[in-house]
C-alpha cells in the first residue's frame, strides 16, 4: 500500500565508496513501486554531475537508470563548476517537485556534505573577493596568531573549535562575519532536518571494503578509464579535475608514472577516502547503520523506511543536534 505523501520521508543512502549504495537504492525504489508507491533516485555525488566523467566516478549504469529514473546526473559540462550551494538549490527543487507528485525521493552519494545540504538546516554564505584579499593581506601583516585572536574576539564559540594554525579557515570565518554581520558559528551546519528524512548508512568490515575497492579499481581499468581521461582531460575545469583518479591517469598519460603505478595509487587513495567518508558519516547520530553484506539488507532497509514513515524516529531526530553539540562538543 502506498504511503500518504504527507508521511513519506526522503530516504538518503550513505556509505563509503564501493559499499553498494546505488544497488541498494535501485532495489528499494523497485520494491516501493511494487508495493504501490513510486520512487526516484537523486544523485548527491558532485562528480557524477559532470558529463563524460563516467567510469572514474562509478556512475549508475544505463541498466540501473532504465530501471529507476535518476536525477542530477550528467547535468553540467566538465569545464563548469559545481558548488555545494548550487547543488543545494537543484536538489531541493528536485525533491519538492517529486514530493508534489507523490513520488518518494531517494538520495544516493558518497559526499556527506552534499547529502546533508539537500535535507538539513545548512546555509552557505557567499564570498567576497575584496574582503578575502583584505583579510589575506591582514594575515600577512600581523600573522596567523594575531588574526586568529581577532576571530576569538568576534566569535569565541567558533574559535574554540578551530585550529589557530589553519589561517585559511580563519580568513573564511572572518569573511563570513563581515559578509553576514552574524557570528560564523551561526552559519555552520546543524544536525537538524529541514526536510523530514531517513538516513541509511552502509557499513562493512574494512578488509571487505578494501577488497571491493581493489575490485572496483580493476573494473575501472578494464572498462577503459585511461581512455576516458585521455579524451576528457583537455576539458576538465579545476573543480572536475579534483575527482579522484583523474590526476593519476593524467600523470600516467604524461609519462610521469606507469599505468600500474597510477592504478595502485588510485586504489590506495580510494581506501583513504573511504575511511574519511566513514568518519564524516559516523559523526551524525541520525544515521541508521546496516551491514552492507547482509543477505537481508533490502528487507532491513524497507523495515527502517516503514518505521520512519510511521514517525518512529521523529523524537530522536528532533534532538539530534543537541546530542551532537553536547557529546561531541564540536562545530562541524
Amino acid at each position: 500500500m502506498a504511503v500518504p505523501t504527507n508521511r513519506m520521508k526522503v530516504v538518503s543512502i550513505l556509505g563509503p565508496t564501493a559499499s553498494g549504495k546505488t544497488s541498494l537504492a535501485v532495489k528499494i525504489a523497485q520494491a516501493l513501486t511494487a508495493a504501490g508507491g513510486e520512487a526516484r533516485i537523486i544523485n548527491t555525488d558532485p562528480y557524477q554531475m559532470y558529463r563524460g566523467m563516467d567510469i572514474g566516478t562509478a556512475k549508475a549504469t544505463d541498466e540501473d537508470r532504465s530501471l529507476v529514473p535518476h536525477y542530477l546526473i550528467d547535468i553540467i559540462d566538465p569545464e563548469d563548476t559545481m558548488t555545494v550551494a548550487r547543488f543545494q538549490g537543484l536538489a531541493r527543487s528536485c525533491i519538492y517537485d517529486l514530493q508534489e507528485k507523490g513520488i518518494r525521493p531517494i538520495l544516493v552519494g558518497g559526499s556527506g556534505l552534499y547529502a546533508r545540504a539537500a535535507i538539513d538546516d545548512i546555509s552557505f554564505p557567499g564570498t567576497d573577493s575584496q574582503i578575502r584579499r583584505q583579510l589575506e593581506k591582514r594575515g600577512e601583516d600581523i600573522g596567523a596568531d594575531a588574526l586568529f585572536h581577532q576571530l576569538k574576539e568576534k566569535d569565541p564559540l567558533a574559535a574554540s573549535h578551530m585550529d589557530p594554525r589553519n589561517i585559511r579557515r580563519t580568513i573564511r570565518a572572518l569573511e563570513v562575519i563581515e559578509l553576514t554581520g552574524k557570528p560564523y558559528s551561526a552559519t555552520l551546519p546543524h544536525y537538524r532536518y529541514l526536510i523530514p528524512s531517513l538516513q541509511i548508512g552502509l557499513d562493512l568490515d574494512r578488509s571487505d571494503l578494501d577488497q571491493r575497492i581493489d575490485q572496483r579499481t580493476h573494473i575501472m581499468r578494464e572498462a577503459g578509464f585511461s581512455r576516458e581521461v585521455r579524451n576528457i582531460r583537455p576539458r576538465l575545469g579545476p573543480t572536475a579535475a579534483r575527482a579522484l583518479g583523474y590526476q593519476q591517469i593524467s600523470d600516467y598519460l604524461n609519462g610521469k608514472i606507469s599505468e600500474d603505478e597510477a592504478y595502485a595509487d588510485i586504489a590506495q587513495k580510494t581506501k583513504r577516502l573511504a575511511r574519511r567518508q566513514m568518519g564524516w558519516f559516523g559523526r551524525d547520530p541520525r544515521v541508521h547503520w546496516l551491514n552492507a553484506v547482509d543477505p537481508d539488507l533490502l528487507q532491513a532497509a524497507l523495515a527502517l523506511i516503514h518505521q520512519a514513515d510511521s514517525g518512529a524516529f521523529d523524537d530522536f531526530d528532533a534532538g539530534a543536534d543537541d546530542y551532537v553539540q553536547h557529546h561531541l562538543g564540536q562545530i562541524r
